[in-house]
């Protein structure tokens, strides 16, 4: 993940005072948005025991070998764990939280990027995870229904501790409750923030919370994968998951945990750079996005062909005009993705002119999917799942139809290839 998520401007959430007044107790936690409805009063669980899934963004898959998450280990030898969860391609922060919550690949849920254009919303609509009026804008978000609009529609509470899109009323719904991100909500006051939805009264306990935690991709970007920064925030997340497990068993509750996150992290250098300027006249294009990946767009007057010099054999990158982009990336159909992508080999950046490679980080990602230094992490742990499961490898897209066979939820297909009895013998328990 960027900077850019993480740096969003900060904004007071507001709580709706009909909720307030509706449930008449003192648990509310003022933070949080309460979207009240004459459905509200009406909604029983489906499943009684509540799931949550929690993002650690940038946890790459073998972080779990460091010995340094004592918590997560527990939760993953006495549960299910996979030994690498492949991300979508491309592999960074917004695409592939939505392509969790809603089963599809970004080029079918329609955040193909961190940063991208759309020029059906206005002529010079520009998407960044960093800008605040965007991230809350129906408009980007409604190509796919993610988890929690599913289980709004169907009567299941939920609740979002922070995800990507989750400040958006998609489809014209919002989480009964959420929190407008925020970096300056500590580890601990997130978890508390969950037991506090979890002690609401059984009509508004939320079934279905989602968690989110930072610290492990900022740290992995600013001094990259193999840094003490990395280890020392390993260690604060898991301090955090061991905060909510013993929250949970002193509180008697059951939960269902998923643990999941977007993608790993590769170590970048400055010195591993291919400049666009160094190929083809400056002038012929815009760079939607660069690093692992780049977006181009042809400036006014120029078309793809001007842009041919990409396309011929280059050390360290691949480009493609995006309709030839190779299949297995299932990426480039979406009108948002770019006219050309270019993916790099992992380590090395692309950047516009060299002057930019004095700014590139320690690390990154957005490369192949594919690639081990990608590899996300995939944990259950709770009733619903079967113990000591060691899965190989499997896809994010099959994180939304296992959420809801948990859940209960009829959810719209996504991209998985897996059917329910898949997800009942690779995943679930059987009494």
């Amino acid at each position: 993940m960027s900077a850019g998520y993480k740096a969003a401007k900060k904004r007071k959430p507001l709580l709706s005072s009909v909720l307030s007044l509706l449930l008449g107790f003192a648990g509310l936690s003022g933070g949080a948005h309460e979207a009240a409805t004459a459905a509200t009063a009406q909604k029983t669980a489906q499943s009684k025991t509540p799931l949550i899934l929690i993002s650690i963004d940038g946890f790459r898959a073998d972080y779990l070998d460091r010995g340094l998450t004592p918590n997560l280990l527990s939760l993953a030898k006495n549960g299910s764990y996979a030994k690498v969860m492949h991300p979508s391609f491309p592999s960074i922060t917004f695409p592939n939280h939505y392509t969790l919550v809603t089963g599809l690949y970004p080029d079918h849920h329609g955040i193909v990027g961190n940063n991208m254009d759309d020029s059906s919303i206005t002529p010079d609509s520009h998407f960044k995870m960093s800008d605040p009026e965007a991230v809350v804008d129906r408009r980007w978000w409604d190509e796919g229904e993610p988890l929690w609009v599913t289980a709004e529609k169907q009567g299941v509470v939920s609740a979002t501790m922070f995800w990507p899109g989750s400040e958006s009323d998609i489809h014209g719904v919002r989480p009964e409750m959420w929190r407008r991100y925020d970096t300056h909500v500590s580890f601990p006051e997130r978890v508390d923030q969950v037991f506090s939805w979890l002690a609401y009264p059984a009509a508004h306990r939320p079934q279905f919370i989602t968690l989110y935690f930072e610290n492990v991709d900022h740290a992995g970007h600013l001094y990259g994968p193999d840094s003490k920064e990395v280890n020392e925030n390993l260690v604060k997340v898991d301090q955090a998951i061991g905060q909510l497990v013993q929250g949970l068993k002193q509180r008697g509750v059951k939960a269902n945990l998923v643990i999941v996150s977007d993608h790993g992290m590769a170590a970048t250098s400055p010195d591993r750079v291919i400049a666009l300027n160094k190929i083809v006249d400056s002038g012929a294009y815009r760079v939607i996005t660069g690093g692992p990946y780049a977006g181009i767009e042809p400036t006014a007057g120029h078309n793809v062909n001007d842009l041919a010099p990409l396309f011929a054999h280059h050390d360290h990158m691949q480009c493609w005009p995006k309709h030839e982009i190779p299949a297995r990336l299932h990426y480039g159909q979406n009108p948002r993705v770019p006219a050309v992508i270019c993916m790099a080999d992992v380590g090395w950046s692309i950047i516009g002119n060299e002057s930019m490679a004095a700014h590139l980080t320690k690390g990154s990602h957005g490369y192949d999917n594919e690639t081990p230094e990608m590899g996300a992490l995939f944990i259950a742990n709770g009733p619903a799942f079967q113990k000591h499961k060691v899965i190989d490898s499997m896809n994010n897209v099959d994180i939304q139809p296992l959420v809801a066979q948990v859940l209960k939820l009829k959810a719209p297909k996504g991209d998985s290839n897996l059917t329910a009895a898949d997800i009942d013998q690779r995943y679930l328990a059987h009494k």
